[in-house]
């Protein structure tokens, strides 16, 4: 059968692939002329690459280290060193570790928190060990439970002190979702706590070798194409068009008005632009009723170069800053991004709503003020570090905002439309707005047309038997 699917990025890619894979024959497209969706990257005219955003692989990405073995390119992530590194802002230029031993979990992350003593106190450590405990005992059914509270709302009913939320979770918040405990669902949160915890490289980290586009989209299109799929880059959804029945008849496009007419299909858009392509016809059934209450979140990505290096360290960084979320020297982390004597930071502003629509010149400002405190010893006294170029790269909504309230406004992979299925990490899978979750939806949406078009096939073998 051949499969239209729209949008190009992880979602639609994996889905493409597994659909591939299945005998079928998809049909990818892709509204801009790059590829990946929310881990796109670019060149710039000094040959240098920058990204949509700060891309970590972790050891809980399970579809994904699977699609990365089955393109037999699994030698492209870099792991690094299991541990979590946090700046110490009342001791600038200092880092605070959770190192995790070669153990097995959850022996290993407990005692990589028991280990730190400079974020919490013994006391802080206990009471936020016996808060944890539902979860890890519970597991699963306990933390879709917690959507009805925020992470701080869920902590205060945990007994949790307060200066645990500002040691640590403020900084994995806004590295989750972009947004403050007092705004994310604590079921984000304990999701991810629960993969670290119970998984014994769950929160160790990859970095990929290169840009994303490059090293994991690239592969993946040699892979669709080479079993007979198709992606096509500058191919913007204008409609999408209805058979009498309400089904859908084409993806009309908006160059020249092109109607690409398949057998099934397959948004994977994001979700706001999703929302914007709904035909009238469908609004009113409850899938894409419950849509409407999911909104992508702001953030902005930098790139920095200076004129050397900043730091040596080889990891993801929590900067504990009121503005910037994550960052990591990629010449340190990254194969295509090494060099020995200059830094390149990549660093994610968040929350972002705030500064969205403010000039780059100001965030940049703002940002080596930020950085100023992180690496006070470079930008003292006379012979200060040199900012040679950045780039910022804003996406205005990018994972959806998941605030409390949000799994109900998840939706299935499948819709009521007969012929239309939904990918993305929006999608309702057990992993949040995040690489892995996009990948899993999109091996979900492609799981649910094998099946269906199986069901369909036996349905007309029965009734033909029958005639």
């Amino acid at each position: 059968m051949q499969i239209a699917i729209a949008g190009a990025g992880l979602a639609g890619l994996s889905c493409a692939k597994y659909l591939a894979d299945a005998g079928h024959v998809p049909i990818l497209l892709e509204r801009r002329d790059v590829l990946g969706g929310k881990i796109a990257s670019w060149k710039d005219q000094d040959g240098d690459w920058y990204e949509t955003g700060l891309h970590i692989f972790f050891g809980a990405y399970p579809n994904m280290l699977q699609l990365f073995s089955e393109l037999g390119i699994e030698d492209r992530l870099q792991w690094k060193e299991h541990t979590m590194i946090f700046n110490q802002p009342e001791k600038p230029g200092t880092y605070s570790r959770f190192d995790f031993p070669d153990l097995p979990a959850p022996v290993n992350g407990l005692i990589a928190i028991l280990r730190n003593n400079d974020m919490l106190t013994w006391p802080e450590k206990i009471k936020f060990g016996l808060g944890l405990l539902p979860a890890i005992v519970k597991g699963q059914s306990y933390v879709e439970e917690m959507d009805r509270y925020s992470w701080s709302q869920w902590m205060k009913l945990r007994n949790i002190p307060e200066r645990v939320e500002k040691e640590v979770f403020i900084a994995m918040s806004k590295a989750l979702n972009f947004i403050n405990p007092d705004e994310i669902s604590a079921t984000i949160l304990l999701t991810a706590l629960n993969r670290f915890l119970q998984e014994k490289n769950g929160s160790k980290m990859a970095f990929l070798d290169g840009p994303p586009t490059e090293r994991l989209c690239n592969p993946l299109v040699e892979y669709i194409t080479s079993k007979g799929g198709q992606v096509r880059l500058n191919a913007p959804l204008k409609e999408i068009l209805l058979n009498a029945d309400n089904s859908v008849k084409g993806f009309l496009l908006r160059e020249n008005d092109e109607i690409v007419e398949a057998d099934l299909y397959v948004s994977a858009m994001p979700v706001d632009p999703l929302k914007a392509m709904v035909p009238v016809a469908w609004r009113s059934l409850e899938c894409f009723e419950q849509i409407q209450g999911l909104e992508g979140v702001p953030v902005i990505n930098l790139h920095l170069w200076f004129d050397r290096k900043l730091t040596d360290i080889d990891h993801l960084l929590f900067s504990r800053s009121p503005l910037l979320s994550v960052y990591a020297d990629m010449s340190n982390t990254c194969k295509g991004y090494y060099s020995d004597d200059r830094s390149m930071l990549e660093l994610v502003l968040a929350p972002a709503q705030e500064w969205i629509n403010k000039s780059e010149e100001e965030i940049i400002n703002a940002t080596m003020k930020e950085l100023e405190k992180l690496f006070p010893v470079h930008f003292e006294g006379s012979d200060r570090a040199k900012l040679l170029k950045y780039h910022v790269v804003k996406t205005p909504r990018s994972v959806y905002r998941a605030t409390p309230g949000r799994q109900a406004h998840r939706p299935p992979q499948r819709t009521p439309i007969q012929n239309f299925y939904l990918a993305g990490d929006f999608t309702m899978q057990q992993y949040l707005g995040s690489m892995e979750g996009a990948v899993l939806s999109g091996k979900l949406a492609a799981q649910a047309i094998v099946e269906d078009v199986g069901l369909s096939l036996t349905t007309e073998n029965q009734q033909m038997s029958l005639v």
